[in-house]
């Protein structure tokens, strides 16, 4: 199981000098990118030949490498099963139908991610309706690591204090949530972001301090 960035949990969950929460997403693995396996990159770059050719069946193996990584991206950035999953579902149509003019030096997911990306993005400028959006995150997906020790006080403090982190997250600017759900959720690393984000990691780097900043601003009365 994956789960936040061990000094940026402890950051946000110290209260009193103890731990009392942290928290993990349900299923989510410790999404590892191959990009220095020579052999997966091989395989990949192949696969990508081969759906630009119109094997689907080349582009099945490309969906089923990153399609649960890239419904956790879609989740953190929506809040809603349902929507996530449409989301990342129709980024692989649209990535399918554009493979043809993809450069097959590139890394797939890097490509794929700007399509998922956009479709997020539009999918946010358009939520006023959604009344909570990260209402299913906290009855689906989020999963506390259980403390036989806690009473039914300390349970309660820490299911608000879950239940804040995703309020915050859901405050934040659609840029700030992004970056840390790609560093602090799915573990990317600050080249691997720099490559999906297409800036430096020097701007990754700096982008990442200020949205972390932001979240612990709007959590600070929990922070104390």
């Amino acid at each position: 199981m994956a789960c936040l960035n061990t000094y940026f949990l402890l950051g946000l969950f110290l209260i009193g000098g103890l731990v009392v929460g942290i928290f993990v997403l349900d299923s989510m693995a410790n999404f590892t990118n191959s990009a220095s396996d020579k052999a997966s990159c091989d395989e990949e770059r192949e696969a990508i030949l081969q759906c630009q050719k119109g094997n689907k069946q080349a582009y099945g193996y490309l969906v089923k490498k990153y399609m649960k990584r890239a419904y956790f991206i879609a989740l953190g950035f929506v809040g809603s099963h349902e929507n996530a999953l449409d989301l990342s579902q129709e980024a692989f149509v649209r990535a399918f139908r554009a493979i043809g003019r993809m450069d097959v030096n590139r890394k797939f997911f890097t490509w794929y991610y700007q399509i998922l990306r956009n479709l997020c993005f539009n999918f946010l400028r358009d939520r006023a309706r959604h009344a909570r959006p990260f209402a299913e995150i906290g009855d689906m997906e989020l999963r506390t690591i259980p403390d036989k020790t806690e009473n039914a006080e300390e349970i309660l403090e820490r299911k608000e204090i879950q239940e804040a982190v995703w309020k915050a997250l859901d405050e934040l600017r659609p840029h700030e949530r992004e970056i840390i759900l790609l560093k602090d959720f799915q573990d990317l690393s600050y080249k691997e972001i720099a490559e999906v984000l297409n800036c430096p990691i020097g701007t990754v780097m700096s982008r990442l301090f200020n949205a972390r900043k932001a979240l612990k601003t709007k959590l600070k009365r929990y922070l104390a």
